[in-house]
């Protein structure tokens, strides 16, 4: 549904807002940054508080969030699809979810631009190692479907031409998860690594004619036209001025999908970093492989851009390594995920303060402590917080304690937001919430804020 929608959505974006730009109005001084506010939520409605309240009580909960999927197929069956619809709007899609339509799309995104907010579209199309699909044409049209969303992304409710839009690509939605798995495999032997090669996997996607000799006939021909779609989503976006973020997944596959990553990025970056990967703290290798990349991009002469992010896979990952026997990629404790995401974001800080615009970077994260500790070295290496190189990231419906003050302060600040009907996103959202259930078990403080909001309100207080 969502894929045969993405020609409507094109032409409601292209009705909807103009594509002349006016002149962008002056901007007086932001204040600093204090995510000590406790005001942040005077802007919410009762109703949005008391949603946010429910929810937030719903899911952080571990033992309902693991029972969510067959929760939801019970009610559906009872409830009906209607009713069913209705009050999922009202819960968790009204929180989590951008719309369906361009009209509530559009909705949306004026009420973050009025917080100084800006959207990161995201179409929750994925697919995991045994779902394969059987021929070309659910990647095809999954391909529309990304096209779509970046003519979104660059439409804003306000007319101007929208700063930096960026929009999130599973590439499992565009390359079977099993030959991720696969062309991971042959990446760890040594007559793999030497064939699948960032140059050859590049030419391939230029379009020349080439083959490797790991994969069988059949996936070449498919890593062939998944490389395809890749290019001309990654020429889309580069024509269109938005920036790519790769998302990350996991460990059996991820070298694949860094592999097709930088390979867009030596077709797209050569001048502006339109394609950037994710890059996952809680793994032991992250800073590491983080270095091994950010040199072969300067080899290769192309720019850089990075989502830093803890990580979202902890548990499967640390079930795999032992039904596997492998030793286990994870760092071992909390504070252990907290150092490497603070080394790997002076990393990247210290690469974007001297990029020249060529090193960019989206400080993806919940945590307080990871966020002001990079606006304090923004401020030190003299960063630009607005139109400069570094910016930061949220979830849309969560952490609104920390991204309100962000954009208040004038720092650029982006939301997570996924967008399809009630029938394509939930699923989305139930696989998010199985992935970040230490994010979700973490919304303690956003949880009192919004009780002492609502405390306030009813008791009238100033």
């Amino acid at each position: 549904m969502l894929r045969c929608r993405a020609r409507c959505l094109h032409l409601g974006a292209t009705a909807l807002w103009s594509p002349q730009a006016p002149a962008r109005k002056s901007v007086p001084p932001s204040p600093p940054l204090n995510l000590e506010d406790r005001k942040v939520f005077q802007h919410k409605t009762n109703w949005e508080i008391t949603r946010g309240l429910l929810v937030f009580l719903l899911c952080s909960s571990p033992r309902l969030v693991q029972k969510a999927p067959a929760l939801l197929s019970v009610s559906r069956r009872v409830l009906g699809r209607r009713l069913w619809n209705c009050l999922l709007r009202l819960t968790l899609y009204g929180q989590f979810v951008a719309g369906e339509t361009p009209e509530e799309i559009q909705d949306t995104l004026r009420r973050l631009q009025r917080l100084r907010v800006r959207p990161l579209l995201a179409v929750p199309i994925e697919e995991d190692v045994g779902q394969t699909k059987e021929g070309e044409g659910w990647y095809d049209s999954n391909a529309q479907a990304i096209l779509a969303c970046l003519d979104l992304s660059v439409r804003d409710p306000s007319g101007e031409s929208p700063r930096n839009p960026m929009m999130q690509l599973k590439i499992t939605a565009l390359m079977a998860a099993e030959l991720c798995k696969t062309i991971t495999l042959r990446l760890q032997e040594q007559e793999g690594a030497l064939d699948l090669t960032v140059e050859r996997v590049f030419a391939l996607m230029k379009g020349e004619e080439l083959s490797f000799g790991c994969l069988t006939p059949e996936e070449n021909l498919h890593f062939q036209k998944s490389l395809s779609r890749l290019r001309s989503v990654a020429e889309y976006a580069g024509g269109k001025k938005v920036r790519v973020l790769v998302d990350a997944e996991y460990t059996y596959i991820n070298p694949a999908l860094s592999l097709v990553t930088i390979a867009m990025m030596a077709a797209c970056n050569t001048q502006v970093p339109w394609i950037w990967n994710t890059y996952q703290a809680y793994l032991k290798g992250t800073l590491k492989q983080l270095s091994q990349d950010v040199a072969l991009a300067e080899r290769l002469g192309v720019c850089f851009g990075v989502k830093l992010v803890r990580g979202a896979y902890l548990q499967k990952e640390l079930q795999r390594a032992r039904e596997k026997g492998y030793p286990d990629p994870v760092h071992p404790t909390w504070e252990a995920t907290n150092e490497s995401y603070r080394r790997c974001l002076d990393f990247a800080l210290d690469r974007a303060s001297r990029g020249r615009g060529r090193f960019e970077l989206i400080v993806a994260t919940h945590n307080k402590a990871s966020v002001e500790h990079a606006a304090q070295r923004m401020e030190e290496m003299d960063i630009n917080k607005n139109d400069g190189p570094v910016c930061f990231g949220q979830l849309l419906g969560m952490c609104d304690h920390v991204s309100l003050p962000l954009g208040l302060a004038g720092y650029a600040v982006y939301k997570s937001i996924p967008y399809g009907s009630v029938e394509e996103v939930i699923p989305y959202l139930i696989r998010r919430a199985h992935e970040n259930q230490s994010v979700l078990q973490g919304i303690r403080e956003e949880r009192d804020l919004l009780r002492s909001e609502l405390k306030r309100r009813i008791l009238r207080k100033p």
